[in-house]
């Protein structure tokens, strides 16, 4: 890029537009255009977007596309869906958008169509899955294997236990399944603490073989294993890998006929559905899996062909960076009106933080401005009774994407009332009305309200949401909605210079851990860190 992004014209643009529409509200936005509901919507790939509840006039959208076209998001986005190397500082294509590309497709990594290499994957997959769920893969002692364990961390772990929780509708329930991430002791033994190893499978999901959460669990699922069965023997039957290190999944007693990878121009957060997914591939079934791909699909081509100012992923990363570097807005708040989404939020705080958590551009030039949110939420309604009082009142500006479907999985009537479905999706529309409109001073004086209480049930409104609508939480629509956030992230990683596909400032913590795990056990070697680290290593070595 030429100029540093404030100094570009769409940028300064934009920051003059903004003085004269800071202070302008929803409720005069909405009065000055009664079609601004139906209007300021966009739909594709299942999903519909109702972005009418933002602080925007269709001036700022206009500027905010001349933005992304001055960012080039158009020959970005092909250069990244055509294989070019983009992650620049890994020397690495950024291809995700190749694990669900239909057969047939051609997707070239350094000359070579990558599409036959992932279809064999996952074929191998289907194959292994339907052994499992039919009973026919046995355990050492001859049992069928009835709980199925995911061993990872990070995007090894968070978005396999997200879709898993989020599709356990489909989910053969006879089949338990568990996910182990966190080096805690106490996840891997809560876990197993129920479950009979002789009809217990575990997945150890690590690239490298070498992660040190995920290994660290792993040696210790293989000794509870062996502990019970006793022969080395038995890690073959009721441990599996996911994973590109044949050696090392050799060596910890593995058959590498059970090994299946996938390849360096895949990133951890956006693994999901490569062999990553096989715990869910277990849980929903192959046609499940490929049902959920062909929801990736369908977002991929959306935001590869459609109009700009008509493309979910490129309207909502545009909002984005309104909010985020005009608005000064630290957060963003993704509320799930579905229960079975209450991991989706946890999942896109790996997905948009640690792609776009910053602080210098792609050619290494420290950012004048911010990079991206906080992201966080809760399923709705649990969250209305919790921290949307701070939204709707508080003092910062957090702006919130709903998202509802019109269907529900269980439908459950409320004797004497609406459906609880019903009663759900009320709350949806209330909520985004009530933080978009407010309430005002004189309404609540005309509610008859003593003078002295008023202000307190002042709302001000003007809280910017988008909705999110879908018909039915389906494996389709749950691909679609992934897909669409992870384009967003990667558009604004464009408008913001940055690579949204490396993660350097997670390993020092690591090399540090390793450095400092050898000292913990020590009588009292000479601690090199600083006065605080030092007294603390030695209080821990003192009490442990």
């Amino acid at each position: 890029m030429s100029a540093p992004l404030t100094e570009t014209a769409a940028w300064q643009a934009l920051q003059a537009h903004f003085e004269s529409v800071r202070h302008v509200h929803l409720r005069d936005l909405f009065a000055a255009d009664p079609q601004r509901g139906e209007r300021l919507s966009a739909e594709g790939a299942g999903l519909y977007l109702d972005y009418s509840k933002h602080r925007v006039t269709d001036e700022t959208l206009e500027l905010l596309l001349d933005l992304a076209r001055s960012r080039q998001l158009e020959a970005r986005r092909d250069a990244m869906l055509s294989g070019e190397k983009i992650n620049a500082t890994e020397g690495r294509a950024v291809l995700h958008t190749a694990l669900r590309a239909p057969r047939g497709q051609e997707i070239l990594v350094d000359g070579r169509n990558v599409v036959p290499e992932v279809h064999e994957v996952l074929d191998r997959m289907a194959a292994f899955a339907e052994q499992i769920r039919e009973g026919q893969w046995l355990g050492q002692t001859g049992r069928p294997i009835r709980a199925v364990v995911n061993i990872g961390i990070g995007g090894s772990d968070l978005g396999p236990v997200m879709a898993y929780e989020a599709l356990k509708h489909y989910a053969q329930r006879d089949l338990t399944m568990r996910f182990v991430s966190n080096v805690d002791g106490t996840d891997l033994v809560e876990k197993t603490r129920d479950l009979n190893p002789e009809e217990t499978l575990f997945i150890v999901s690590s690239k490298t073989f070498t992660t040190q959460e995920t290994m660290a669990n792993a040696q210790s699922a293989r000794a509870w294993l062996l502990a019970a069965l006793g022969d080395d023997a038995a890690v073959a039957r009721h441990f599996v890998a996911v994973s590109t290190n044949a050696e090392a999944v050799q060596k910890f007693g593995i058959d590498t006929a059970n090994m299946f990878g996938f390849w360096d121009w895949v990133g951890g957060r956006y693994s999901m559905d490569s062999a990553i997914g096989l715990s869910l591939m277990l849980a929903i079934g192959p046609e499940g899996f490929r049902e959920l791909l062909a929801g990736f699909h369908a977002m991929d081509e959306h935001f590869a062909s459609a109009p700009l100012k008509a493309n979910l992923p490129v309207l909502m990363a545009l909002l984005g960076v309104w909010y985020n570097n005009f608005f000064d807005a630290q957060t963003l708040a993704v509320l799930p009106y579905d229960q079975y989404l209450a991991y989706f939020p946890a999942y896109l705080q790996q997905l948009d933080m640690e792609s776009n958590g910053k602080h210098v551009t792609l050619d290494g030039h420290e950012v004048a401005y911010q990079t991206g949110p906080v992201v966080w939420g809760q399923p709705g309604t649990n969250g209305q009774h919790a921290f949307y009082q701070l939204i709707h009142q508080g003092t910062k500006l957090i702006p919130c994407d709903f998202i509802a479907f019109a269907q529900t999985l269980n439908s459950l009537p409320l004797p004497g009332g609406a459906p609880h479905h019903d009663l759900l999706m009320a709350n949806v529309f209330a909520q985004t009305e009530a933080l978009a409109f407010g309430k005002t001073l004189p309404e609540v004086l005309a509610e008859g309200v003593a003078p002295e209480l008023a202000p307190h049930r002042v709302f001000e409104g003007n809280r910017p949401t988008s909705t999110v609508l879908a018909d039915r939480l389906t494996p389709h629509t749950l691909g679609a909605l992934i897909a669409l956030y992870e384009h967003k992230v990667f558009v604004q990683g464009v408008i913001w210079d940055v690579n949204s596909f490396d993660q350097w400032g997670v390993e020092l913590g690591k090399v540090l851990a390793g450095r400092i795990v050898k000292e913990l056990g020590a009588d009292e070697p000479e601690l090199g860190h600083d006065s605080s680290t030092n007294a603390l290593i030695r209080r821990y070595r003192a009490r442990r």
